[in-house]
């Protein structure tokens, strides 16, 4: 099969002819039909974060079809529509037990740890193949993937509560997930940080208040549309200290700031102001759960969670394609999401 592979960390990814991968017996082997272009495969492919042993196929946000079924897979057949949750754990560790399985010791990630989706086929776990519906476009399925899971959990570790404020910074793929998610679970007012007008332009149509970053302060704009008093819950879902410093300063009292983008720079804040006197708190967000992923899948097939104007871009299983559109999203000249449909 063809796969667009990671050779050499920071060198362009190279297109290969590799063997279809062979399935056990409570597998599934899926054809893919789209995988999204995550800002987490930047990190990789620059060596923010570590991938397993090179060469790497990546590729998290994977829908497809199933093309075979193991021996012991009663809950799948062939033809069947699927999305991937990309996290491969043993289900059974203390971690796993308590939903958290995120941190399962011998968990493995589609796409970092073990061949993902920029490839023709893909295999895992029948329990990691989620029913996609008929009426859920599959570019869309796989952005539900990553981009609106990982927000979706980023909320519920903030605790948002109806009638709470939002601001979310970043007004890319997880940040238009976001604007909408916030909504659903009852969020008052929206805001969306960005300095790019057209994606704010987007935020916009999708409900959120705009606030160009680049012409505003935005913790005086945020402070200034809330009465001098701050949002309720920020989430900060690109790499940038500024950005993440932003909003912990946009907090009001008891205010959560929940950090999703990876950064290599380290974050200041004043603790006193910021944290302690606000008795604030600033909360980690990593990946997302299995068992959130059917609430997720049913928003987006009821339309709640609308990801028509987030998928941009389509390209094919193309190195030369895909190394653009990487390079496009390291310089932050990309547009919402891409996806690759082989």
């Amino acid at each position: 099969m063809k796969a667009v592979r990671l050779v050499e960390i920071g060198k362009p990814l190279v297109e290969m002819e590799i063997p279809s991968p062979e399935i056990g017996g409570d597998q599934v082997l899926v054809r893919v039909i789209a995988t999204g272009i995550c800002h987490s495969d930047v990190h990789y492919w620059k060596g923010i974060s570590p991938v397993g042993a090179l060469p790497q196929t990546l590729g998290h946000e994977i829908a497809g079809v199933v093309e075979e079924v193991g021996p012991n897979v009663t809950t799948h057949s062939v033809g069947q529509r699927v999305c991937l949750h990309y996290l491969l754990t043993c289900g059974d560790c203390a971690y796993c037990r308590s939903s958290s399985e995120q941190f399962c010791k011998s968990g493995l990630m589609l796409g970092k740890d073990i061949d993902g989706g920029y490839a023709e086929y893909v295999a895992v776990p029948a329990r990691n193949a989620i029913p996609l519906p008929a009426d859920v476009p599959f570019d869309h399925g796989a952005v539900l993937m990553c981009s609106s899971a990982t927000v979706f959990h980023a909320l519920r570790k903030a605790r948002l509560r109806a009638g709470e404020t939002a601001a979310v910074f970043g007004a890319g793929g997880l940040g238009m997930s976001a604007v909408q998610l916030a909504q659903i679970f009852g969020a008052l007012d929206v805001y969306a940080v960005d300095i790019h007008e057209r994606k704010l332009a987007v935020a916009a149509a999708y409900g959120a208040i705009p606030i160009n970053a680049s012409a505003t302060n935005p913790v005086q704009e945020l402070r200034c549309r809330t009465a001098k008093t701050g949002v309720d819950v920020a989430l900060v879902l690109v790499g940038l200290p500024e950005a993440m410093r932003q909003a912990v300063q946009s907090l009001a009292p008891l205010g959560r700031a929940v950090l999703v983008g990876l950064s290599e720079e380290p974050l200041s804040i004043d603790t006193y102001r910021d944290i302690l006197g606000q008795e604030a708190e600033v909360i980690g967000c990593s990946d997302h759960l299995l068992e959130e992923l059917p609430a997720l899948i049913e928003f987006a097939r009821q339309g709640r969670l609308n990801l028509a104007d987030v998928v941009t871009e389509t390209i094919p299983l193309d190195a030369g394609e895909v190394n653009e559109a990487i390079n496009r999203l390291h310089q932050f000249e990309s547009g919402i999401r891409t996806v690759i449909t082989p």
